[in-house]
């Protein structure tokens, strides 16, 4: 076989009664990431923009957490609540487990309810320029996120024989592939991909309207993650033959091309 990328031998680290696991670890150095690039980017747009998105994290970035978890749990109900499923752990999300659709949405919820309450004490610009000015950090994040799945051996591709190509462990195999010794390294395109988006993002952030920015990131995302999708043999429900996170990438990509086309116009708000 070609020589292929390895899986990680160790997934956590013990240091005396702690256990740092790398799932988290990708999280949390993600998350400091996002924070530190958008503060750079949001102060820009005023003098009272200073440490808003470190007071506006403290409250979405526990909510992005606990969305992202209550989606993938909602989505992949059996693992936890069907036969053989262990309801307690839903909770442990370093085993792997945030849909990033849940994580978005509740996380920019979160945000925004946050922003109203530092705009009723000082003027901050519209909540459109502090979401594009996220947008290049979070797509890091979600980069770094990525290799998580790599510590965890999870979320790979379909069988691959190539040199980008995965090798997984016998014990981490679907059924049905264990004659198969390497797989699609999709950690690896998403992450790439976020990476490639971010870059875009931020070459093209001066010419956009408030809010666009943030648009054209989830839509480019979307556009990603429905081909990831296609290519990925993890157990998931499905819709039509199609994985649910394939229609969800459909239906949230249309919808941010159409808030995009929408905010481009003069009276366009976000």
């Amino acid at each position: 076989m070609i020589r292929s990328i390895p899986s990680p031998s160790i997934s956590e680290l013990s240091i005396g009664p702690f256990t740092l696991h790398f799932y988290a670890l990708c999280i949390i150095l993600g998350i400091i990431l996002a924070i530190w690039l958008g503060d750079k980017r949001f102060v820009r747009h005023g003098e009272n923009t200073k440490s808003v998105v470190s007071e506006v994290a403290i409250y979405a970035v526990p909510a992005g957490i606990i969305g992202g978890r209550l989606y993938h749990v909602i989505t992949s109900p059996d693992a936890y609540f069907g036969l053989g499923g262990h309801p307690l752990d839903a909770l442990k999300i370093w085993n792997g487990g945030l849909g990033i659709w849940g994580a978005i949405s509740l996380g920019a919820y979160v945000a925004y309810l946050r922003y109203r309450v530092l705009a009723k004490k000082v003027t901050l610009p519209h909540f459109g320029y502090f979401l594009d000015a996220l947008a290049p950090g979070v797509l890091f994040a979600q980069a770094i996120g990525r290799f998580g799945n790599w510590f965890n051996i999870e979320l790979f591709g379909r069988p691959l024989n190539a040199p980008w190509a995965l090798k997984v462990p016998l014990s981490y195999r679907p059924n049905g592939y264990a004659q198969y010794e390497s797989f699609h390294p999709t950690f690896l395109y998403e992450s790439l991909w976020c990476i490639a988006l971010a870059i875009i993002l931020i070459s093209w952030g001066s010419r956009a309207k408030p809010g666009q920015l943030f648009s054209l990131y989830i839509a480019g995302y979307c556009l990603g993650r429905f081909f990831i999708e296609i290519i990925r043999i993890d157990q998931a429900h499905t819709f039509a033959g199609l994985r649910i996170n394939v229609w969800v990438s459909i239906l949230v990509g249309a919808f941010a091309l159409l808030t995009y086309k929408r905010l481009a116009r003069p009276s366009g708000r976000l």
